[in-house]
């Protein structure tokens, strides 16, 4: 696997989308800490994007009560209670 630090990876980024799109994985770095990684899209037929997408759309939506700090909402949300 390849690493770029940000600024080498933006001045070479259609060069290591190519080499992505040949099987490689990039890494992406910044002050010399991982903090992406490039790799290539999975080839899924449109049956099993289809499939994915329904799972999605099926989940359901969880917005917190008005009134509740951010605090308060990751709190639930770690905790598992309702929203």
């Amino acid at each position: 696997m390849a690493t770029y630090g940000v600024a080498e990876a933006k001045n070479n980024f259609t060069h290591l989308l190519d080499r992505v799109q040949a099987g490689e994985s990039i890494t992406i770095t910044r002050h010399g800490k991982p903090i992406a990684e490039l790799r290539a899209a999975p080839k899924l037929t449109l049956e099993e994007r289809q499939a994915r997408w329904t799972e999605l759309m099926a989940r359901p939506i969880r917005q917190p009560r008005p009134g509740l700090s951010a605090v308060e909402v990751i709190r639930k949300l770690r905790d598992g209670e309702e929203l």
